[in-house]
């Protein structure tokens, strides 16, 4: 395995999957001596998967209804 010219490492898939390391998971690097630990952040400090749906998806609705409309529509029988 080799470092890039912009620094960049490929983790292999396996070991990716075994982490759970998934795209825009946060790790951080932990030095011990002369060894490097990647380590992935905790979820408290990382934004999870959810959030970051949320966070792309707020502000793009185009229908102007309130919350009790919407739960109307939903609830109506059929």
């Amino acid at each position: 395995m080799r470092v890039t010219t912009k620094g960049q490492v490929t983790i292999p898939k396996d070991i990716r999957d075994r982490l759970g390391l998934m795209p825009e998971t946060e790790v951080e690097f932990e030095l011990d001596g002369k060894t490097a630990r990647v380590v992935k952040v905790a979820p408290k400090k990382a934004r999870t998967r959810g959030s970051q749906v949320v966070e792309r998806l707020r502000g793009r609705a185009t229908v102007r209804m309130s919350t009790d409309q919407i739960l109307a529509l939903t609830r109506r029988s059929k």
